[in-house]
């Protein structure tokens, strides 16, 4: 996990995500029943296995954890890997153990967190990977699944990469069609100037003159959208580290090493929360 996670996913902030997401989800697949659980015996005791069926960054334990407290505050969870921990097909990831229906229960709902949150920290973490040899970090965007935005942001920590802003609150960044709103890019900062600092605020362009403009503004912190890598070179150049650069757009697992290579500071990219394929884990449950 990111050194920087426990100061940035403070004990309130998950726990809070994690009680929303789970109750919205609890309350999306039960309501307040189980018609098939309830054609079976309902003292029955059961241990139930989850077993991951491929390799991955095991992300979502939390919400497991929380799903089948509220579900039974009986039903005892035992894992047997941290949260972070690289799984691979085969391994037995947690014992779940009390009652047969209600471990059922939680199944779908605890392993869907599971599988998506695994998913975006494997994804976080193979970028990562790619270019940890070159000075570029990689950040994620707003671009995650609705309601999820705080659970997946977690996960790209775990995976090792960074956050970019929450949301529209925390953070300014102001983008093409801001800009188009007042005419040009020294525009906008001029105005932006008069609230904030132009160390608080961050400026997405277009092209190489909206850069220069940029910098010459004084500028310190300027994304470089959809840039070829020609581009990215020139206003490295150009730059002489005077502003962060973030290089943003069409960025994927076949470029992202000849972008690090140009010496951005930052490589943005949505693909790791929003183009994330589900790890694929199952749960198998026998009588106690």
């Amino acid at each position: 996990m990111n050194k920087n996670t426990k100061s940035t996913f403070n004990k309130k902030l998950l726990q809070a995500a994690i009680k929303i997401n789970v109750s919205a989800a609890i309350k999306e697949d039960l309501k307040n029943n189980d018609m098939t659980s309830d054609i079976l015996p309902t003292k029955t005791k059961g241990v139930a296995k989850i077993q991951v069926k491929q390799s991955a960054i095991l992300c979502g334990s939390p919400w497991v954890d929380y799903c089948f407290h509220q579900i039974d505050k009986n039903i005892r969870v035992i894992w047997h890997f941290k949260e972070g921990s690289k799984i691979k097909t085969g391994d037995e990831i947690c014992t779940i153990s009390g009652n047969y229906n209600r471990i059922l229960m939680g199944e779908r709902i605890a392993i869907n967190f599971l599988q998506t949150l695994s998913g975006t920290a494997s994804a976080s973490n193979l970028m990562n990977l790619k270019i940890r040899r070159y000075k570029a970090k990689l950040f994620d965007t707003r671009k995650t699944i609705p309601g999820l935005r705080v659970a997946q942001k977690y996960a790209v920590q775990v995976g090792g990469s960074f956050n970019q802003r929450f949301g529209l609150y925390d953070k300014i960044l102001i983008k093409e069609n801001h800009i188009k709103s007042v005419g040009s890019v020294s525009q906008i900062l001029k105005i932006a100037k008069k609230k904030y600092s132009l160390k608080d605020v961050q400026i997405e362009v277009e092209n190489l003159k909206e850069f220069k403009e940029a910098i010459d503004f004084g500028a310190t912190n300027i994304l470089l959208d959809n840039f070829s890598l020609k581009g990215l070179t020139k206003a490295v150049h150009i730059n002489k580290k005077k502003a962060v650069l973030e290089a943003s757009g069409d960025v994927d697992i076949n470029n992202i090493i000849d972008i690090a290579k140009t010496k951005v500071d930052k490589i943005s990219i949505g693909a790791i929360t929003k183009n994330i394929k589900a790890v694929d884990f199952s749960m198998s449950i026998s009588i106690k």
